[in-house]
């Protein structure tokens, strides 16, 4: 059994901070579930372009509001508390926070803890990453 505390996470190298975000990695890639989960923070009045290419992910909104853009069509949703998202198709998208957004994440394949985002805003394929 894992079992970890945000709060304590969020005090070591399973934070990553970025430009107007923050990700803290409770479950990676090493831990051998098939997926990773992060709680992520996106500060308020920002706005991000991502393209997950080589990895799904689906996003529930905790706290905070919010839009995502599907960057290929142009359509907008609406973030807010209840709200979930998931990246099915690698879509292209722009996330952007009116308040802090509190997410909770996971990915697939899960991702080891030591990604960055690359100029397209994605990670690297596992492959290349490991």
């Amino acid at each position: 059994m894992i079992v970890r505390d945000l709060h304590e996470a969020r005090k070591g190298e399973r934070l990553v901070n970025s430009d107007g975000w923050d990700s803290t990695r409770l479950l990676l890639a090493g831990d051998d579930m098939g997926f990773s989960f992060h709680i992520t923070r996106i500060h308020e009045n920002t706005s991000h372009v991502f393209h997950y290419k080589h990895h799904f992910e689906s996003v529930y909104c905790v706290s905070g509001e919010g839009s995502i853009e599907e960057l290929d069509t142009g359509k907008v949703h609406q973030i807010r508390p209840g709200v979930m998202y998931a990246l099915d198709k690698n879509d292209k998208h722009r996330l952007t926070a009116k308040s802090e957004m509190v997410m909770a994440c996971c990915f697939n394949p899960p991702v080891t803890g030591t990604e960055v985002h690359r100029e397209d805003g994605s990670y690297a394929p596992i492959t290349e990453d490991a």
